[in-house]
């Protein structure tokens, strides 16, 4: 086994990693967490605003 069969089993290996991470992101099992996730930038939280600014703003 020479370095060139290393690299094809290595191309082989992360090709197939690859693969896998993609059917399991589209997997509709995964949906409802992946659009709760998106969707976390945008939830204000209670007193948020307030505490960016420094707290005491009236």
């Amino acid at each position: 086994m020479d370095i060139n069969d290393l690299r094809s089993v290595v191309t082989v290996v992360s090709m197939l990693a690859f693969l896998g991470i993609i059917v399991w992101a589209w997997s509709r099992s995964n949906r409802s967490a992946f659009d709760e996730a998106a969707k976390l930038p945008f939830a204000e939280e209670q007193g948020a605003e307030g505490a960016s600014r420094g707290g005491n703003q009236q």
